[in-house]
């Protein structure tokens, strides 16, 4: 249990990671307040849904697939980024529900995923020392917006809530129907195998259709998805205005009642009403955050955060990670061994994960939390390299070693692995190397727009999907 000393401001007394020195503390403390009574951006139903999901993953049930751009920007808050962002997690789940035959809970890295950790405060520009580009919420990429202002927490709000608001259009309208998959289109796609691959299955999957509605067998839920949102939760003076005491009915619509997180115990919650109805914290800036690899010290103001809110939340282990903290990390963060509340997020790298992985996975499965973790590999982070020109890449078939060496270790640990973590976008750039089109060195430069971490393209994304996909059809 939380203890009866946590609140939502109770880390402003630990040490902290990665937070940004703000010039103008008055400012500060107007936005934060404007930010504490603005609505919420997703309501706690939909959270209580997703844990309810990520319980599915944890027990075998499910598959998560999440994804999306490494750092948000707001130009990105447009029709035709955010469309083809949701269009490719479309593509990408229809080839892991072929593959797995098991439901695919679908998380992008949108609409909140404006703040990047950074390893050094400045960096060189033309020879001049200027401070690091840590995300639109904090500082802009140009050389003269890289002042930290805090009026940027207001416009990421802003921008986080019309982005969702166009992916529940998007949705609600019909963009994810089961019935035409083949209308989602291919974009950038060009590979004649790939397509052929991927139409066959939609024509499948439409066959099968007409098959239910022939029998008067159509469920509606074919003619929709739930798409749910996440970010690293690593600015906390946006995260604690936007995490509310609120109040849950004693039957969710979502899922069964006994799937319902056990409140936390903290010094103003009204446990349970008269109506069997609950008050539990939730930080409705996102339905998922994380707690990244530089912000996870067991003492420090971020865990201090996360242990008191109810979302599902998600912990980066790497290679620095002590086996020893895991069970320390999930006893704080989830004391009840709630199935789905805490996804381990793997990031090793290709030459680190034969050694390191089954370690963690011996250390979770021997203990109290067996079954209860989701486990999800991150094949991006522990890859990425500079080439000799200075430009940042990975390389694909290090992506997918890591990946697919993943999946075999959990099976032979007897674990399973729930899910992939991925940095990807739908337009057509060249920021990492190989996949079946072979882009090399050179090609980099063609279409690089990354302003941070390198992305796979719709191609190498889906590509990915497919690999995947045949492992466990294989297996």
């Amino acid at each position: 249990m939380a203890s009866v000393s946590w609140s939502p401001s109770s880390w402003r007394s630990k040490p902290i990671k990665q937070a940004p020195a703000y010039p103008e503390p008055e400012k500060l403390s107007h936005v934060v307040k404007e930010l504490s009574r603005m609505p919420p951006l997703v309501h706690p139903n939909e959270i209580l849904a997703l844990k309810a999901h990520l319980r599915d993953v944890a027990h075998g049930k499910a598959f998560l697939l999440q994804g999306g751009d490494c750092a948000e920007l707001f130009d990105y808050c447009e029709q035709d980024a955010i469309e083809s962002k949701i269009k490719l997690l479309l593509q990408m789940s229809l080839v892991l529900i072929w593959g797995t035959n098991k439901r695919v809970v679908r998380i992008g890295r949108m609409a909140g995923q404006y703040a990047k950790p950074r390893s050094s405060p400045t960096e060189l520009h033309d020879g001049m020392e200027i401070p690091s580009f840590r995300g639109d919420i904090l500082n802009g990429y140009r050389v003269d917006q890289r002042q930290i202002d805090p009026s940027r927490l207001l416009k990421a709000y802003h921008y986080s809530a019309a982005t969702l608001n166009y992916i529940r259009a998007s949705i609600a309208s019909g963009i994810a129907d089961l019935h035409s998959p083949l209308n989602w289109g291919l974009g950038h796609v060009r590979d004649p195998v790939l397509k052929e691959k991927y139409s066959a299955i939609a024509s499948s999957i439409q066959q099968t259709l007409r098959f239910l509605e022939a029998i008067k067998s159509r469920p509606d839920e074919l003619q929709s998805v739930e798409l749910f949102t996440s970010h690293e939760g690593l600015l906390l003076e946006y995260e604690q205005p936007l995490t509310r005491l609120l109040e849950t009915p004693p039957t969710p619509p979502a899922f069964p009642a006994s799937s319902r997180a056990p409140s936390p115990t903290v010094s103003n919650t009204n446990d349970e009403s008269s109506t069997g109805a609950k008050q539990l914290y939730f930080d409705t800036s996102a339905h998922f955050i994380w707690i990244g690899d530089r912000t996870r010290q067991l003492d420090h103001a971020h865990v201090e955060f996360f242990r008191g809110i109810s979302n599902p939340i998600g912990v980066k282990v790497g290679p620095t990670t002590p086996t020893s903290d895991l069970l320390a990390l999930l006893r704080m963060l989830n004391p009840d061994c709630e199935p789905g509340k805490i996804t381990l997020i793997t990031r090793y790298g290709a030459n680190n994960v034969e050694d390191l992985l089954p370690k963690h996975i011996r250390a979770v499965e021997d203990s109290e939390y067996r079954r209860s973790v989701v486990w999800q590999c991150d094949p991006m982070h522990g890859n990425t390299l500079s080439t000799p020109s200075g430009i940042k890449t990975r390389r694909f078939n290090d992506i997918y070693s890591e990946l697919q060496a993943s999946l075999r270790i959990h099976k032979a640990q007897g674990s399973y692995l729930g899910g992939v973590h991925l940095e990807l976008t739908g337009d057509a750039v060249t920021e990492c190397l190989g996949g079946s089109e072979g882009l090399e060195e050179d090609d980099l430069s063609i279409n690089y727009t990354s302003f941070c971490d390198p992305r796979l393209n719709e191609k190498q994304a889906l590509e990915l999907a497919f690999l995947v996909a045949d492992h466990f059809r294989s297996n």
